[in-house]
C-alpha cells in the first residue's frame, strides 16, 4: 500500500504495515517535550496520577524557555517547579540558565530530534521538527502527562496536503516569505488537522535553518504536522549531533493526498502578514506607510544563524532609526558564540540594536519587549494576534529577518531594496 511519510512513521510507530487518514492509532513516542508554562501542569497532572518515575528519562525535554531569565516571582516558581521534577526524575534533556535555548531551536540543533522521530510537545510549534522528517505535533499538557508516564499518544491519521514550491526565489525572499504567502493562500484553517508536506525544487534548495523556518509556522495554518522529506541536506545537518539512531522515511511517488497545491516562487516577493491573523498577508511593498516602533529579529521561528547573519548584513554599517527600537534574540547559546565569533553581535550593538540572551521573550508578551497602547512593532515572529506582544491596542506584523532589519532602519515597514 502506497503512503506518504505522515502515514509511514505513523504505522511504523503504531507497529502497523499501513495507515488510513481517519483511521485511530496507539503510537510509541520517541520524546515528549514541554517548556515553562507548559509543563507545571503536565507535572502536576503526572503528579495526581499517582506516577513515580517517567517511562525514559531520555525521552523526556524540559525548556524552560519563555520566562529565560525569570520575569517576576510566578514565573520563578514555574521556572523552579521544572527545576525540581528534572533533577528528581534525573532527565538527560533539561535546560536551565546558561544552557538554555528556544526549544524548538535547541532540541534539533542538540540532535534531540531525528528523521523518523514521533514527537509531542506541549507546545504548539513542536511543528517545527517535520523540518526534519519527524513527525512532531503540539498537544496539550495533560497529554504530555501521560506520555512522559507511558511513552505513547493517541493519533487521528491526518490528511495530507502536498505544497510544491516551484521557480526560483527573488532576492531577499526567503523561507518566511514561502510560508506566509502559503498561509495567506489557505488561511488560518486551510490545513486544519492536516499534514502539510512541503516538496518541489525549491525545498530541495533549502537550508536547514530555513527548513526549520517552514515547518514551524505549520501550525499557523491549522496543521496538525508541517513535515519534508529527508534528503542529504538534512542527513548531513544529524550527522554528528544525532543524540540516538534514525530512520528515514519518504513519501511514495504514488503516495495520496487530499490536495495538491503548486506556487510558483519567481511571482512571490517579501510578504509580511498585517494584524491580527497570519493569513492576512500583503507584499512588503504595498506597506511602506506603516511606521514602527519595534523591530524582534529572532524566536523559534528565525532566530538561528542564517538569519542572524541575513540581519547583520542589512545592519552592518548603518543605525537603527531613533524611533524604532530593535531587540534581536539568538535562538540558542550556540547560536550566540557563533554571532560572537563572527562578530555579528558588534555589527547590531553599533547599530543600535539590544542583543539578548536566548528567550522567546516578547514573542508571546512575556516580557523584554512588550507593546505599549498604541504601538506597532514588525516581527520575525510567527503570531500576531491581538494583543500577542503587549497591549491588546498594540499591532504586531510579521516578516523576514531581511524586511524587519530594513524596517528597522527605515523607521517603517520596508526592504532591504528601499536603503539603496
Amino acid at each position: 500500500m502506497s503512503m506518504n511519510i505522515a502515514e509511514k512513521i505513523l504505522a511504523f510507530k503504531s507497529g502497523k504495515k499501513a495507515v488510513e487518514p481517519g483511521e485511530l492509532v496507539i503510537a510509541d513516542i520517541d520524546l515528549v517535550l514541554a517548556n515553562d508554562i507548559t509543563a507545571p501542569i503536565a507535572i502536576k497532572e503526572f503528579r495526581a496520577s499517582g506516577a513515580k518515575k517517567v517511562w525514559d528519562r531520555t525521552k523526556v525535554a524540559l525548556v524552560p524557555d519563555h520566562f529565560t531569565p525569570n520575569k517576576d516571582i510566578k514565573s520563578a516558581e514555574q521556572a523552579k517547579m521544572l527545576r525540581e521534577f528534572a533533577h528528581e526524575q534525573k532527565l538527560t534533556h533539561y535546560y536551565d540558565q546558561g544552557e538554555v535555548g528556544i526549544e524548538h531551536a535547541l532540541l534539533p540543533e542538540q540532535g534531540v530530534v531525528v528523521p523518523g522521530d514521533l514527537v509531542i510537545g506541549a507546545d504548539s510549534h513542536t511543528c517545527t521538527y517535520g523540518a526534519l522528517g519527524a513527525f512532531a505535533t503540539g498537544v496539550g499538557s495533560t497529554d504530555a502527562a501521560f506520555g512522559m508516564m507511558t511513552g505513547k499518544a493517541w493519533f487521528k491519521v491526518p490528511e495530507s496536503i502536498k505544497f510544491v514550491y516551484k521557480g526560483k526565489l527573488n532576492k531577499w525572499v526567503s523561507s518566511k516569505d514561502l510560508i506566509l504567502h502559503t498561509i495567506g493562500d489557505v488561511g488560518v484553517d486551510g490545513a486544519l488537522y492536516k499534514v502539510m508536506e512541503f516538496t518541489g525544487p525549491v525545498i530541495d534548495k533549502l537550508s536547514m535553518d530555513a527548513r526549520l523556518t517552514m515547518s514551524n509556522m505549520a501550525i499557523e495554518a491549522g496543521g496538525k504536522a508541517g513535515l519534508m522529506n529527508p534528503d542529504e541536506t538534512t542527513l548531513e545537518y544529524v550527522k554528528g549531533r544525532a543524540q540516538h539512531k534514525w530512520k528515514v522515511f519518504t513519501s511514495d511517488k504514488d503516495a495520496k493526498y487530499e490536495k495538491v497545491i503548486e506556487y510558483d516562487c519567481s511571482k512571490i516577493e517579501p510578504v509580511v502578514s498585517c494584524p491580527s491573523l497570519p493569513e492576512n498577508t500583503k507584499p512588503a511593498s504595498k506597506l511602506s506607510k506603516v511606521a514602527v516602533d519595534q523591530s524582534v529579529i529572532g524566536s523559534c521561528t528565525n532566530g538561528r544563524m542564517e538569519d542572524l547573519r541575513i540581519a547583520a548584513k542589512i545592519l552592518k554599517g548603518k543605525k537603527v532609526n531613533s524611533r524604532v527600537r530593535c531587540l534581536i534574540f539568538p535562538g540558542t547559546k550556540d547560536i550566540y558564540l557563533q554571532a560572537l565569533k563572527e562578530g555579528l553581535i558588534e555589527t547590531f550593538v553599533k547599530a543600535g540594536a539590544i542583543f539578548s540572551m536566548p528567550t522567546c521573550g516578547p514573542c508571546l508578551g512575556g516580557h523584554m519587549g512588550i507593546l505599549a497602547k498604541g504601538e506597532t512593532a514588525i516581527s520575525t515572529t510567527n503570531r500576531n494576534f491581538v494583543g500577542r506582544m503587549g497591549s491588546t491596542e498594540s499591532s504586531v506584523y510579521l516578516a523576514s529577518p531581511a524586511v524587519a532589519a530594513a524596517s528597522a532602519i527605515l523607521g517603517r515597514i520596508g526592504t532591504p531594496e528601499d536603503l539603496k
